[in-house]
């Protein structure tokens, strides 16, 4: 299993400060439009930029950071762009901008980080989050591989990778970070059919175990039966609401989707205190899904069964 870190939530006004650029692939004369104009291998990205009007916007001081895909990045997406609105374009485009950072793969550390990007594509127009991985390589959203990293512009970094990012929902990000996988695991197997639930409309606001939580009551989930299973699984979730952190009050009581509540305390970080007295802590908060908002939890927390 990969090892887990504390994972920090990129706000774009306020990021890394870039370490040296003596190993960059350096353009500092050019903006990163320019350079994306000036490289074949990004025609397509150019053409996608031109049609929604972002050429402009990647032109402007900045800072930005950028993923790029390359060509053959949007021919094996298999999708015809023309069949997609600007409004849908614009989105996924943005969703491989961070905008007022400049973060050069040298300022990442070894395991997970969630960034926000430019996209606004969550509820509410909520900016969507990025899953960065620094272990061998970069890696985003658990599948996009950066092919080429550090090329400096004078208003930005770009990156290149070998895939298009779709924006996720909820269970995108659940199966996109190896963190999730008992979650994933048990959403696939209780009864309710949650991982369909999950990948609707929305919102929702789930609360959600790591490995390491499931793993600390294997003992007690292998003596559920199915229907509790739900229940559990249920009670980490909130429907109808796209709960951000700034929402949360000490002493809140919380309804979920199991028909239970559990209670918020502000006291010591953010915990939640569960129906059998015990807090479990959030150790990350507001990563923005397209339909919904995860938060991450250290423990399971456990309704009345």
């Amino acid at each position: 299993m990969k090892q887990f870190s504390i994972l920090l939530l990129f706000i774009a006004t306020s990021l890394f400060v870039s370490c040296s650029d003596d190993d960059d692939t350096t353009t500092e004369t050019q903006t990163i439009v320019d350079i994306a104009v000036g490289d074949s291998q990004f025609s397509t990205l150019v053409a996608a930029l031109q049609r929604t009007n972002l050429v402009s916007t990647l032109e402007g001081e900045g800072p930005f950071t950028v993923f790029a895909p390359t060509n053959q990045a949007f021919q094996d997406l298999g999708v015809d762009l023309a069949t997609i609105s600007d409004q849908e374009l614009t989105d996924i485009l943005l969703y491989h901008v961070i905008a007022g950072a400049d973060i050069k793969s040298t300022d990442l550390v070894a395991g997970q980080t969630y960034a926000t990007t430019a996209s606004t594509g969550g509820v509410s127009g909520n900016q969507l989050s990025l899953l960065i991985e620094a272990s061998n390589g970069v890696e985003l959203n658990g599948s996009t591989n950066v092919t080429s990293a550090d090329i400096s512009a004078n208003n930005g970094v770009i990156h290149v990778i070998d895939r298009v990012l779709l924006p996720l929902d909820i269970v995108g990000h659940a199966v996109a970070n190896s963190n999730f996988t008992s979650l994933v695991g048990a959403l696939s197997s209780a009864p309710g059919e949650l991982v369909d639930v999950l990948s609707s409309e929305g919102p929702f606001t789930v609360f959600a175990p790591l490995n390491s939580a499931f793993d600390a009551v294997s003992d007690v989930v292998a003596t559920l039966t199915p229907e509790q299973l739900t229940t559990v699984l249920t009670y980490h979730v909130v429907g109808g609401a796209n709960v951000m952190s700034s929402d949360l009050s000490n002493n809140m009581a919380v309804t979920t989707v199991s028909g239970q509540d559990f209670t918020v305390s502000l006291d010591d970080g953010v915990e939640l205190i569960d129906q059998t007295g015990a807090s479990a802590t959030i150790v990350l908060t507001d990563v923005q899904a397209t339909n919904g908002v995860i938060h991450v939890l250290e423990k399971v927390i456990i309704p009345s069964l």
